[in-house]
């Protein structure tokens, strides 16, 4: 492709889910300010309804973060939570929320070519029709210390594979019966990176880093009661390691997928 041919072929995008042309044509037309077209240019869309704005939508977080952006259901409303999706799908051709209630989850599905539930986390991904994943790379594992870790750990695996990364999960292989690691220790080293999730003392995430030659992040999990509970040990217990070990907060589990994706890929 020669230069000309390249100008054209990107005359009429400034960006993922961008176009220049509509977007110089309302500002021509009055119908929006200076200010909002240099959002909209910049993949940012404002969202709101009976006047009132609740949210600016990021089209190209993915593409400038290289982590697509997860929307938290807590404290949206159902519609809320529609008017992002529907934006999100139209200008990436993704939409990933956490937390989805039962109340919401219909009218998001249909609003989607095809959606994917995570049941224990209540995480929901859709996708357009025309969406196109990115190309399979790196691996990344998930490993829980109990089954209580799941919830938290599924918000990693879900991004992680959402990013094109394989993900191997190895769920209930904590510390008290400490066998159960010790035969998945062949998986876990085809792993490029590893999310170790586990609440009470994390114990299991030190181990884990002890065992393989992969990076791994630990991600404490807010389990456990009394002194130490909601994951205070966890936290404390995993930036302590003796071992070669990175940390994210309490239930971080985008956060812990985002990052170990990236490693991996």
């Amino acid at each position: 492709m020669d230069e000309r041919e390249r100008e054209e072929s990107t005359a009429g995008e400034a960006g993922d889910g961008v176009d220049l042309e509509s977007v110089l044509e309302a500002l021509d037309r009055g119908e929006i300010a200076v200010a909002e077209a240099r959002e909209r240019l910049a993949g940012v869309r404002r969202i709101g309804e009976g006047g009132t704005e609740f949210a600016r939508v990021d089209a190209r977080q993915g593409e400038r973060t290289g982590i697509p952006e997860v929307v938290e259901a807590e404290r949206k409303t159902d519609g809320e939570l529609l008017g992002i999706a529907r934006e999100l799908l139209a200008s990436t051709g993704r939409a990933i929320l956490t937390g989805v209630p039962e109340s919401a989850r219909d009218d998001l599905e249909a609003a989607a070519a095809d959606s994917e539930v995570y049941e224990h986390s209540g995480t929901l991904v859709l996708h357009a029709e025309d969406y196109e994943p990115p190309e399979r790379c790196g691996r990344v594992g998930v490993v829980t210390a109990g089954t209580s870790d799941i919830a938290v750990a599924e918000q990693a695996a879900a991004l992680a594979d959402e990013m094109g990364c394989r993900v191997e999960t190895i769920y209930d292989v904590g510390v008290s019966a400490i066998h159960r690691l010790f035969a998945e220790r062949e998986t876990l080293e085809t792993c490029d990176c590893v999310v170790v999730a586990a609440g009470r003392e994390g114990a299991l995430a030190t181990v884990v880093a002890g065992l393989v030659s992969a990076p791994v992040i630990g991600l404490p999990v807010g389990t456990g009661t009394g002194y130490g509970g909601n994951g205070e040990a966890a936290l404390l217990g995993m930036l302590q390691s003796c071992t070669y070990l990175t940390v994210v907060n309490v239930d971080a589990g985008f956060v812990a997928g985002g990052q170990a994706a990236l490693v991996a890929r």
